[in-house]
C-alpha cells in the first residue's frame, strides 16, 4: 500500500514548522488587504453602492443588467443580508485581484516559454480538478481560521482560468503583427504592453470573469472555516436545518453571482468589439 498521504501530511507539517514566521506575515498583509477591501464597501451607504453598480450595469452590460442590479440588491438588503453582501464581495475582490497579480505573469511567461507550459499544464490541471474542499486544510493549517485562509484556498482555486486564458490570448496574436512590431524595433516590453496585452485583453478578461463566478464559488465553501459573509449564512442554514434561511442566503449569492458576471462579461464584449 503505497501511503501518499503521509508523505503530504509530513510536508505540510515541515512547511508549518519552518515556515511559521513567513506564513504570520503573509496572513498580516493579505488580512489587511481584505479589510481594506471591507472598510470601503462598508463605508459607502448602501443606497449609494446599489446606484454606483446599476450605472455600472447600465453602460457595461445594458439596461436589462441595470434594472436587474438594482432591483436585486434591494431585495439583498430588504432580506437583511447586506453586510454579509459586502463581506462576501470584498472577499471575492481581494481573492481575485491577488489571483491576477499571480495569474497574469505566470500566463505570460506560459505563452513566452513553451518549456513552462509544458510544466505549468499538469500543475493547473492539478488546481482546477483537485476538489475544492481539500485546498481549506492547509490554508487552515499554515494560516488557522478566519477570512485569510478561506482567501488563501479561493486563490489556488481560482487562479488557473486566468494562466490559461492569458497565455492562450498572447499565444492568438498574429505572428506577421508581432513580427511587424519587432521589425520597427520594439523591445521585448514594448512588445508585450504594447502590441501583445492590448490585442489579448479580451481574452485575458474572459478569464478575470471566469476567475471571479469561481472565487465567489469557493468563498461560499469557505464559510466552513469561518471567512464569513454569505457562504455563513447558507453554511448556518444547512447545519440548523433553517431552510428559507439557506434559501435566501444562496439568492442572495446568485444576485451577486448574476450582477458580477454580467459586469464583466459587458467589458469584456466592448473590448471585443473595440
Amino acid at each position: 500500500m503505497i501511503d501518499i498521504g503521509k508523505y503530504i501530511e509530513m510536508a505540510i507539517n515541515w512547511l508549518t514548522d519552518h515556515f511559521a514566521s513567513f506564513f504570520d506575515a503573509l496572513s498580516i498583509g493579505i488580512g489587511g488587504f481584505i479589510d481594506g477591501f471591507q472598510h470601503v464597501l462598508f463605508g459607502i451607504p448602501f443606497y449609494i453602492t446599489i446606484l454606483a453598480l446599476a450605472i455600472l450595469a447600465w453602460f457595461k452590460a445594458g439596461k436589462g443588467v441595470a434594472v436587474f442590479t438594482l432591483s436585486g440588491l434591494l431585495l439583498v438588503y430588504g432580506m437583511g443580508f447586506w453586510e454579509e453582501t459586502m463581506q462576501t464581495l470584498a472577499l471575492v475582490l481581494s481573492s481575485t485581484c491577488l489571483a491576477l497579480l499571480l495569474g497574469v505573469p505566470m500566463g505570460i511567461w506560459t505563452a513566452n516559454s513553451d518549456r513552462c507550459n509544458k510544466i505549468m499544464r499538469p500543475v493547473l490541471d492539478f488546481m482546477q480538478t483537485m476538489p475544492a474542499f481539500v485546498y481549506l486544510i492547509p490554508a487552515v493549517l499554515f494560516f488557522g481560521l478566519g477570512t485569510v485562509p478561506g482567501v488563501f484556498a479561493t486563490i489556488i482555486f481560482a487562479m488557473p482560468p486566468v494562466v490559461r486564458l492569458t497565455g492562450l490570448g498572447i499565444r492568438q496574436v498574429p505572428k506577421n503583427v508581432v513580427e511587424a512590431s519587432r521589425s520597427f524595433g520594439a523591445t521585448p516590453w514594448q512588445l508585450l504592453y504594447k502590441v501583445q496585452l492590448p490585442l489579448a485583453l479580451p481574452t485575458i478578461l474572459t478569464g478575470v470573469n471566469q476567475t471571479i463566478m469561481m472565487s465567489l464559488s469557493m468563498v461560499v465553501i469557505a464559510a466552513m472555516i469561518s471567512a464569513g459573509g454569505l457562504g455563513e449564512v447558507v453554511l448556518k442554514g444547512i447545519t440548523q436545518m433553517k431552510i428559507g434561511l439557506g434559501f435566501e442566503g444562496g439568492i442572495a449569492v446568485v444576485i451577486l453571482a448574476i450582477i458580477l458576471d454580467r459586469i464583466t462579461q459587458g467589458i469584456a464584449g466592448k473590448k471585443n468589439k473595440k
